[in-house]
């Protein structure tokens, strides 16, 4: 007759145990699971491939699971060669149009607000060119690193590079066209890995 009652108490004791153990086990789980970043690479211009890499092998060195799925122009990012990557000042009017020599007046200099409107890049013969360069020699004077030397150090931080296998398909590439040592892989395979990560970004 006391089993009922018995069993209650048991019951209760267990609440009780499971509602000052849980917590701290779960905190404890949390701390020590490694946090994940997935990107998604849609961009094939000089400024839109530093983003990936950047973030990417930040977190990689601060100990994260990071991914990149590639896709569309993106795809450009992972091409043998890089170093003839452009940087497009069309449809950006946020890009600052600034020159990288001169004095430190003439540096300062806006371009975009005064001479350079949208209108006049698109029909300007070679201003993508001149564009490019010109970011390329203020990415030189920064000191900051070129797009192959993210990469390399983003591979060699082990962050995971993913193909869309079918953009590769739809534009025609071969898996030759690209560095070694990446996977590819559809949306199907990428989306749950996605889907479990952390922080989830689009660019």
């Amino acid at each position: 007759m006391n089993m009922p009652t018995d069993q209650a108490a048991l019951d209760a004791l267990i609440r009780q145990r499971l509602d000052e153990i849980l917590p701290q086990k779960l905190e404890e789980l949390k701390a020590s699971k490694t946090p994940s970043m997935s990107i998604i690479a849609t961009k094939g211009t000089l400024d839109w491939a530093y983003p990936p890499f950047i973030l990417g092998s930040t977190a990689a060195a601060l100990g994260w699971d990071v991914q990149i799925f590639f896709t569309f122009y993106g795809l450009n990012l992972l091409k043998k060669d890089v170093g003839d990557l452009k940087v497009s000042p069309l449809g950006n009017p946020g890009m600052p149009m600034k020159m990288p020599f001169g004095p430190d007046w003439f540096k300062g200099i806006d371009w975009n607000k005064f001479l350079m409107p949208n209108l006049i890049q698109s029909n300007l013969p070679g201003f993508e060119s001149v564009a490019t360069m010109l970011m390329k020699q203020t990415i030189k004077n920064n000191g900051v690193a070129t797009i192959d030397e993210l990469r390399s150090l983003s591979k060699e931080a082990d962050v995971k590079f993913i193909a869309c296998q079918m953009t590769v398909e739809l534009f025609g590439f071969s898996h030759d066209d690209f560095i070694e040592g990446i996977d590819y892989a559809g949306a199907a395979t990428f989306l749950p890995v996605a889907q479990q990560s952390d922080v989830c970004l689009f660019m």
